[in-house]
């Protein structure tokens, strides 16, 4: 079905042809990758993660690469991490299938999902 897509703002609404809402939010991706490799290779990790969003129906706004940092306290043996930011817009129900696939993919040391105040 074609869709129209409206912000109303922080809010994405895709309208579809028959009137039915399914309502966008905003949400804030933090991710901790393992440091592990180069930086080409984990430039290549963050742009599959991100297209694990894109695949679920969601929309990117923005990527913050923060680089390499030390870690408050080890996790996985790891003392340093690579994290990265991403603001994205979705249907909440996407966000536990985005989450699993978080879980299970070796290159996320960690991870934090926060929906943005409306």
């Amino acid at each position: 079905m074609p869709r129209a897509t409206i912000t109303k703002g922080k809010r994405k609404e895709a309208v579809t042809v028959s009137g039915e809402v399914e309502q966008k939010r905003s949400y804030e991706l933090v991710m901790v990758l393992n440091p592990g490799s180069a930086e080409d290779k984990i430039e290549n990790k963050v742009d599959a993660l991100n297209q694990n969003i894109v695949a679920l129906g969601g929309e990117i706004s923005c990527v913050e690469q923060w680089g390499r940092r030390k870690l408050a306290y080890p996790i996985k043996k790891f003392t340093e991490g690579y994290y990265v930011l991403t603001r994205c817009a979705m249907k909440p129900s996407q966000t536990n299938s985005l989450e699993a696939k978080l879980r299970i993919s070796e290159d996320v040391i960690r991870h934090m999902l926060i929906k943005l105040g409306d």
